[in-house]
């Protein structure tokens, strides 16, 4: 298999929450994302571009559901769903079979947002550990969003994380 010439850029990521008003506001307030469309609902129909594609990617098992679209700081983008007659209830977190795992964003302030979303309905899943104790400041920790999505919190970017010679303590 012939490697590709460049990495591909991430453009977003979709969500499906319980409560689409309750998670907007979560990741509005507490994760600093911006709203940038929605909610708009979505129905299923032939006649509409969004309406086939959505029977295209869901099947015909639907009726309609709503969307909402966010942006992160640096321009990903973050694609809420929230469909009428889904389960409600949080998913199970189990990393050992195949799909995804988690999502994980930056924050210097890692304490800071781990506490604000602990005070949101959220969950601190352990401690805060550093990725280099002595060498690196790099701290990392998992957490949950109020709804049980599992996701992670580094407090430098994936690249610095694990370089070699990215940070070089001072002595």
């Amino acid at each position: 298999m012939k490697a590709s010439k460049y990495p591909r850029s991430f453009s977003h990521i979709g969500i499906t929450v319980p409560d689409i008003e309750k998670a907007v506001s979560f990741y509005t307030e507490v994760m600093g994302w911006y709203h940038i469309m929605g909610p708009a609902k979505v129905a299923k129909e032939k006649g509409t571009a969004i309406g086939q594609m959505c029977i295209d990617v869901l099947g015909e098992d639907w009726e309609s559901f709503e969307i909402v679209h966010l942006s992160t700081s640096d321009g990903i983008g973050v694609e809420l769903f929230s469909f009428p007659h889904g389960k409600k209830e949080a998913p199970e977190f189990n990393p050992f079979n195949t799909g995804l795992f988690h999502f994980c964003v930056q924050d210097p302030d890692i304490e800071g947002l781990t506490q604000k979303i602990v005070e949101h309905g959220g969950k601190q899943r352990m401690p805060i550990r550093e990725y280099y104790p002595g060498e690196k400041p790099y701290k990392m920790v998992y957490v949950e969003d109020p709804f049980g999505i599992v996701f992670e919190i580094y407090t430098h970017s994936y690249e610095l994380t694990y370089s070699s010679g990215a940070y070089q303590n001072e002595e």
